[in-house]
């Protein structure tokens, strides 16, 4: 892969994920983590290519969690900090997005997904409570903004338990979002090139046209690519849901919207493909 592939550096956080700690719909029975050995994980999650989320340290911060396992079908509360290159514990952040950070959580196989604002303490110690129903492996995002520059790392969450991985969903121009909203999405997207994409949302079949902001912005796109989970920036239009993302390669990637509608953030989520140009 091309490490010096340049990604945009501002706008809603577009997730790429490249390959998993696991194969996604091949495993003939379930698949426990309950033997899992974290710092197997912790070793491989180092390494990067320059796309950002592929490292747990980039540019002279760590996320450092206070855990990498979690319990599945209960509340808990999920603690980390940033550290930086002298081994401080960052306390500024800007706000970016209404936000001083904003933690993507994504299982593997796509099948779990959280968008989270946990807040900070006076030590630098983030706090959220995550309630992750199904056990798997997962990868956790920290995007925020410090003196200006956007910075994403990463770090692997495991969920012991038992577990059937997903196949990734085909390809569609079209996703439910619950509640008889629906989601269309419109464009080409070109590998290395700046790609366009528009999205209409429908609700029991009628084009909505009063969506409010939600964190700044008509709505949010998380994208993730079948494979290792590293982290694209895409530019949002602030007055339409129309994004502009620049995809390293071509492949198959998972998409993420969110929009707020009827005093709920909706989700919807599509996979589409990204094509040599």
């Amino acid at each position: 892969m091309n490490a010096g592939t340049r990604l945009a550096a501002y706008g809603l956080s577009v997730v790429a994920v490249f390959g998993g700690a696991f194969a996604v719909g091949t495993a003939a029975e379930p698949v426990g983590l309950a033997t899992v050995e974290p710092a197997v994980h912790r070793a491989a999650m180092n390494m990067g290519d320059g796309l950002p989320g592929l490292a747990s340290t980039s540019a002279g911060f760590t996320f450092v969690p206070a855990t990498d396992v979690l319990a599945s079908g209960r509340p808990a509360t999920y603690q980390f900090s940033i550290v930086d290159e002298d081994g401080h514990t960052v306390t500024d952040f800007d706000v970016e997005h209404t936000k001083r950070m904003h933690l993507i959580v994504v299982r593997r196989d796509f099948a779990g997904f959280v968008h989270d604002h946990p807040v900070m303490a006076a030590d630098g110690t983030w706090s959220t409570a995550l309630d992750l129903d199904d056990a798997g492996a997962y990868r956790v995002f920290a995007d925020f903004v410090v003196d200006g520059d956007k910075h994403t790392v990463g770090t692997d969450l495991f969920v012991p338990g038992t577990f059937d991985p997903q196949s990734l969903p085909r390809p569609a121009r079209t996703a439910d979002a619950g509640d008889g909203y629906e989601v269309d999405v419109d464009g080409e997207l070109i590998a290395g090139q700046d790609s366009e994409l528009e999205f209409t949302v429908r609700h029991d079949g009628e084009v909505l046209t009063d969506i409010p902001d939600y964190l700044g912005a008509k709505g949010h796109l998380v994208a993730l690519r079948d494979g290792d989970l590293a982290y694209l920036h895409v530019h949002a239009d602030e007055d339409r849901l129309v994004f502009e993302a620049d995809f390293p390669t071509p492949g198959a990637y998972r998409l993420f919207l969110q929009f707020e509608h009827g005093g709920q953030v909706r989700t919807a989520s599509f996979t589409v493909d990204a094509r040599e140009a």
